[in-house]
């Protein structure tokens, strides 16, 4: 009997034995579902956060690209703008280069000018002095002195007039010498002041301005009443100005504008004064 107690005890007690590892490989089993369940959730929360980092940073690259892409543009567009100011650079450079040659065409046209007024001038006041000397010839009695007077007038005019010729014809070298000729045989008559002054043109147009000044200056200081003054003046002072002498030519011009002040070549005076910088 006690036997039988001692094997039901023990059938027992295997009984709870298997009941309780069963038990426990059911809870240890549990505990390692619920432990990988827990890793998996981390993992993919891993894996979910990696990717948005990863598309991210897809995004990122995308927008740095574009960047790149408008960056370029942008510099194409740049150097297109610069190349386009380069080129209207040098349409103004061609411009003002153009500009500045017509000025100067302007101002030798209007030198020019002002020479053929001068010129003009000139030969109106010769004719003067010939209609006035012709008129005071009528008053003149004949008679043998009058005679001679008339034959070294007619000389005196006939020099003079084939020198004044020969100057129109532009022999400018050969018209000065003749000029200074008739100025030793004549030295002080209505036409030396004409003479001198002719001989200062002769230097200016062969553009030997020094010389010219010099000629110049002999008809202010030998014919200081003569009519041949302003023009000489005048000439002075545009000879300085072709040799660059801006400080002499003012001085000169505001002269001429000072003492003769109503004239023609007052007004040149003022011109060429207004350009003179």
């Amino acid at each position: 009997m006690k036997n039988i107690r001692y094997f039901i005890l023990l059938v027992l007690l295997a009984f709870i034995a298997g009941c309780a590892t069963n038990q426990e490989i059911k809870a240890l089993r549990s505990e390692l579902n619920q432990n990988m369940e827990q890793k998996l959730a981390v993992y993919d929360a891993s894996l979910t956060a990696l990717k948005k980092d990863m598309d991210k940073n897809t995004e990122t690259l995308s927008t740095s690209r574009k960047g790149s892409a408008n960056a370029a543009a942008d510099m194409a567009d740049l150097r297109d703008n610069i190349q386009q100011l380069r080129g209207q650079v040098e349409a103004l450079k061609k411009d003002m280069a153009h500009s500045v040659k017509k000025e100067e065409e302007y101002k030798e046209k209007f030198d020019n000018i002002f020479l053929k007024i001068n010129f003009i001038e000139n030969f109106l006041e010769i004719g003067k002095k010939d209609n006035v000397t012709d008129a005071g010839e009528k008053t003149k009695s004949t008679g043998t002195a009058v005679a001679k007077d008339s034959v070294k007038k007619q000389d005196k005019e006939a020099m003079y007039s084939a020198a004044y010729q020969i100057f129109k014809e532009g022999n400018y070298d050969r018209a000065r010498t003749e000029f200074q000729l008739f100025l030793v045989a004549y030295p002080d008559t209505e036409y030396s002041d004409n003479a001198q002054f002719w001989i200062g043109e002769c230097y200016f147009f062969e553009k030997k301005y020094e010389k010219a000044i010099l000629e110049y200056e002999k008809v202010t200081k030998n014919y200081p009443k003569g009519n041949k003054v302003p023009y000489a003046l005048l000439k002075q002072g545009l000879s300085f100005l072709k040799l660059n002498d801006k400080t002499s030519a003012k001085l000169i011009l505001q002269q001429v504008i000072k003492e003769y002040p109503n004239t023609n070549q007052a007004r040149i005076a003022r011109n060429k004064l207004q350009e003179i910088k």
